[in-house]
């Protein structure tokens, strides 16, 4: 981080902060739309993130500033405070009602958050904002949470106070980061592992297409009715609770119940991209990147004419870093129709590849993609001067 956060919140309260907290954003390394389907993603945190700064007042107020939006909040202490439109504010303040609801007392706390997230890239602003918030609080007023708790507060807000209606990945892959490592998740039983990965002489490209993603949503909502279609329809022969209890093998002996040929695709896309995520793990353990790098190419494939949720922007992201002899492997990540996509780059060819893939993708899209360079870093910690 270039900012003092010190510096601002000082010059923004008058006072000292007594602590500055830091949460990452995430990526999804491999495994795209398959956990609600009963599958296992591969998050990791990124060393982009949100950073607060925090001090007790005497005034029993919660007081909300950024340096990242000009909307500041002002809320009483130890009240359950409403829903404050489409305000960043939220999630904090959410945060918040959820340790009252839990009966946690804190009197009074000014914040000062800054981020370098690009918001609505995909890379879980909102949740790094949540787990910062409940993490600086639990860790400074000793409020006696485990970090699963406070993965599991921070969907609550999510879910039940912002009314999005989306899974946990986003909240445990911010709070769980381990440097060098993604975790490997079953996000319905909550079980996962780490698996290291030396990413050796590569660094992690993030390229945000800056595409609106007004049709996310809906999209979404479609593909997830599209895989119920596929898994009652299977279910005529065999027992599923969910499409990645299929191998692929099974899936082959029982997919001719399926006749509609997009229903088809759906499934085959949630069957293969399953088995991806455990061929990926094989290969870091192996310390195969190449390996890894060849599946990422495939899952986007497979993303783009299987499951049709990437899109224009994303596809040309990812033939260009096909084409760019510096990159080993690239695939969008998260939801598509928009958002980012990752490529493993290697090191010393950052500007070059920042240059060119710029020039391709205006001269295709007509406007800039924005580029950042990430590693895999740590989950939410209180931050020294060494590491801002």
């Amino acid at each position: 981080m270039n900012i003092n956060l010190e510096e601002k919140f000082a010059e923004q309260y008058h006072k000292k902060a007594d602590a500055v907290y830091f949460t990452p954003g995430r990526v999804n390394l491999i495994g795209e739309h398959i956990d609600y389907n009963g599958g296992l993603v591969m998050p990791c945190a990124i060393t982009l993130g949100t950073w607060v700064a925090i001090a007790p007042n005497n005034d029993h107020k919660f007081r909300f500033k950024s340096l990242n939006f000009e909307v500041q909040t002002v809320v009483e202490s130890n009240i359950a405070n409403d829903k404050d439109g489409g305000l960043w504010t939220n999630y904090p303040i959410g945060v918040i009602n959820e340790f009252i609801k839990d009966g946690k007392e804190i009197n009074g706390v000014d914040f000062l958050f800054y981020g370098n997230i690009p918001i609505g890239s995909g890379l879980s602003s909102s949740a790094s904002i949540e787990i910062a918030t409940a993490y600086a609080l639990n860790t400074y007023f000793n409020l006696g949470y485990d970090q699963l708790e406070l993965v599991k507060i921070a969907k609550r807000v999510e879910n039940d106070f912002i009314g999005l209606n989306s899974g946990i990945m986003d909240q445990f892959a911010v709070a769980f980061g381990e440097k060098n490592k993604a975790i490997v998740l079953d996000c319905e039983s909550l079980k996962y592992k780490m698996v290291d990965v030396n990413l050796d002489k590569y660094v992690l490209a993030i390229i945000n297409t800056n595409k609106p993603r007004e049709l996310a949503d809906s999209k979404y909502n479609e593909r997830v009715a599209e895989c119920q279609t596929a898994l009652k329809l299977l279910n005529q022969e065999i027992t599923l609770h969910y499409l990645c209890e299929l191998t692929a093998e099974k899936f082959a002996l029982h997919s001719h119940l399926i006749t509609d040929e997009i229903i088809l695709n759906r499934a085959a896309h949630v069957v293969k991209e399953n088995d991806r995520v455990h061929l990926a793990a094989k290969a870091l353990n192996s310390g195969n990147l190449e390996e890894f790098g060849r599946l990422m190419y495939a899952s986007h494939e497979s993303l783009r004419t299987l499951y049709e949720v990437s899109g224009k922007e994303l596809d040309t992201v990812v033939d260009f870093c096909a084409d760019y002899e510096h990159v080993i492997g690239a695939r969008m990540t998260g939801a598509g129709f928009g958002g980012c996509a990752i490529a493993l780059l290697e090191k010393g060819f950052e500007e070059d590849f920042a240059k060119q893939l710029t020039n391709d993708y205006v001269d295709k899209i007509g406007y800039p993609a924005a580029i950042y360079i990430s590693e895999i870093g740590n989950g939410p910690h209180l931050t020294t001067d060494t590491d801002r």
